[in-house]
């Protein structure tokens, strides 16, 4: 049907959004209903009602609002609110459908956090030639491997700084540049000696150490509060599918090409990526010129107050120590980094090591559990907004959800101390990194939860503690394998580790306002 359908006295009754959308009904978009209304793509629509006129049709999560005499339709579709958004820019022109620019933002931050694992996993296949042609012990393995952390310690807190007084838009494409031409250059500086090889890395990861604060306070600037946790979980998707990209493509790339080849792939991606961020985005939707007024709105009505409080004066390190729940989000950064950082170094020598796999069956048996995990942290995310959508209470959510995140991969680990075969080894891993994916909707979010001003250099904080605790658990990993010959024992340190944070979070986290 159209508007040409109805009858004049009665199309003249419609709300001005069955005017502007009536050009969608030849394409099928627009449908008469059951309930006596039109149904508009996407499952939202209005109906007439007798008492009350023309209204919005609820058909499972739909919502109508009346806002200057017009009606703006929205549709909820696996946790993320969607907006029937027409028009170009501010104006939003008449009959022109466009994809929300947040989500395109959402959707560059993804390829920006895949690239950023992407490129750290190069090296963790890369390492096992390297070391067979150089040598290396096990030891001295675990330092090249920890060589990225080192640089990524300082950047944590200096980015997150800089995040909060400069915008995510500018502090990323710096990163991305920045450590796309440092994974350029690292076949050069292993060839070269192993301190240019330990200085690239350490570059590398003082790059990459803006990426999460920056996927934070863009995430937080440009999605509502019952989006966001939806919104963090498709980035925080891009990161862990960039563990499977780097896993499989890498040692198909050496064979073909050499060491050298994915070295180049990806930071040829990262170049492009960063020229289309330059143009495309902005820091705050509200300095972006393609963004439309209702989805602007959308965003704006969807935060609470604390979430939309502008940069201002930062609250000294002293004070954000003196509080119970910035530790335990450092606590669970620190226990999220020590057992991410073990996984994510020494899957590829472990499958080696201990079930004798060839490194392209390591790089498989390694990339599934990222894949699993990318699934599940979007997962995390939507039941996440839903919890609070229904009227659970955000520390409530946020508890829960990172209970699952560490008490889950614990248990895990420590079936894993009793795996016979490969196989039965990648389904014990897979499990742990899947549930530790809803630390997603726990940790990661609490920190725009109780500190909106001075999130980003809360997270360089955290992140910095984590990182540190990388470090020691990526060393520490080599001279247990070295000295005890398994890996058995350091997967027991990592279970008990994971329960104590569990513990420690659920008594002091909240999710009200603290800063």
């Amino acid at each position: 049907m159209d508007a040409a359908t109805i009858p004049a006295a009665t199309a003249a009754k419609l709300p001005a959004i069955w005017h502007r959308a009536a050009p969608y009904s030849q394409s099928g978009l627009l449908r008469c209903t059951r309930e006596g209304g039109v149904a508009f793509g996407l499952g939202c629509g209005i109906r007439l009602n007798p008492a009350r006129g023309w209204e919005p049709l609820r058909l499972d999560e739909k919502q109508g609002r009346r806002q200057g005499g017009k009606m703006e339709v929205q549709c909820t579709a696996e946790g993320i609110e969607r907006g029937l958004l027409m028009g170009g820019g501010r104006s939003e022109s008449v009959g022109v459908f466009r994809v929300p620019e947040r989500f395109k933002v959402v959707a560059l931050m993804a390829c920006a956090m895949c690239l950023c694992n992407a490129d750290r996993v190069v090296m963790s296949v890369a390492v096992v030639p390297l070391a067979a042609k150089h040598g290396w012990s096990s030891s001295f393995l675990g330092i090249v491997q920890s060589s990225f952390l080192w640089g990524y310690i300082f950047s944590s807190v200096i980015g997150g700084a800089l995040v909060d007084r400069y915008g995510g838009k500018r502090v990323m494409a710096c990163g991305v540049t920045l450590w796309s031409m440092a994974t350029l250059f690292t076949p050069w500086a292993a060839n070269h000696s192993t301190a240019a090889l330990l200085a690239i890395r350490a570059f590398f990861g003082l790059a990459e150490g803006v990426a999460l604060p920056c996927m934070s306070t863009l995430s937080s600037r440009w999605f509502p509060s019952h989006e966001r946790a939806s919104a963090v979980g498709i980035a925080m998707a891009g990161f862990h599918l960039g563990n499977v990209v780097g896993l499989v493509l890498t040692p198909i790339m050496m064979s073909s090409v050499g060491i050298s080849g994915p070295f180049l792939l990806f930071s040829s991606l990262g170049l492009i990526w960063a020229s289309h961020w330059a143009y495309g985005v902005t820091s705050d939707p509200e300095e972006s010129r393609f963004i439309g007024k209702s989805e602007l709105r959308l965003i704006q009505q969807g935060k609470s107050c604390s979430s939309v409080a502008k940069s201002g004066e930062m609250p000294l390190l002293r004070l954000l120590l003196s509080k119970r729940p910035t530790w335990a989000i450092i606590f669970a950064n620190i226990t999220n980094n020590w057992g991410y950082f073990v996984l994510l170094t020494w899957m590829p020598v472990y499958f080696k090591t201990v079930f004798n796999v060839n490194l392209k069956q390591a790089a498989w048996f390694s990339a599934v559990p990222w894949a699993t995990m990318a699934a599940c942290g979007y997962i995390a995310g939507a039941m996440s907004d839903r919890l609070i959508r229904v009227g659970y209470s955000i520390t409530s959510v946020r508890k829960i959800m990172q209970s699952i995140g560490f008490i889950g991969p614990g248990i895990a680990l420590l079936c894993l101390n009793s795996a016979k075969t490969p196989a039965t080894a990648a389904m014990f891993i897979t499990a742990a990194l899947s549930l530790s994916s809803f630390s997603q909707a726990g940790f990661l979010l609490n920190m725009q939860d109780i500190a909106p001003q001075c999130a980003g250099f809360l997270h360089g904080v955290a992140n910095a503690a984590g990182t540190f605790a990388a470090i020691v658990s990526t060393i520490g990993t080599g001279y247990f394998v070295q000295w005890l010959g398994s890996f058995q024992a350091f997967l027991t340190v990592t279970a008990a580790l994971y329960f104590a944070a569990a513990v420690y979070w659920n008594l002091h986290a909240t999710g009200e306002r603290v800063f």
